[in-house]
């Protein structure tokens, strides 16, 4: 075998070696983009889907106003308003009753599971007729 011919052969097993070593990193490169795409879908999805179950169940707590106190005073009270709304709003659709909130009595006295230890009564109050409003559409609507 002559220089030249040696020399070729040389040269066609480095490009094959450089292409065989190439290609695994290129396609596991891919594989992990691939992997990532898929989990950016896949969050995507679940976020989207709480999303949905929150604003089914009236629950965005975004859509309500911020006025201040405790975060506890402010849980409690939407929680409890909330609840108790959606069990008027359901029973008012079960009686086909026209859609009022205003008339319930636990909508006007809006102190249902209130402690001192929250903070203010007043703005337990406020927290707690908002969180009523929606339940008692969300109830009434058939939620």
């Amino acid at each position: 075998m002559n220089s030249r011919s040696r020399g070729f052969l040389v040269r066609v097993f480095m490009l094959t070696l450089v292409a065989f070593l190439a290609l695994p990193a290129s396609a596991f490169a891919q594989r992990n983009q691939r992997r990532e795409d898929r989990r950016e879908r896949r969050d995507e999805r679940r976020e989207e889907r709480q999303e949905r179950r929150a604003e089914r169940r009236g629950r965005n707590w975004e859509r309500y106003g911020n006025y201040g106190g405790s975060a506890n005073l402010r849980q409690t009270a939407l929680n409890a308003g909330f609840n108790n709304g959606i069990e008027e709003g359901r029973k008012d659709l079960s009686r086909r009753e026209r859609y009022d909130f205003r008339d319930e009595k636990d909508y006007q006295k809006a102190t249902e599971d209130y402690s001192s230890k929250l903070g203010s009564k007043e703005l337990y109050k406020r927290y707690f007729r908002e969180g009523f409003e929606n339940g008692y559409e969300a109830g009434y609507n058939g939620y």
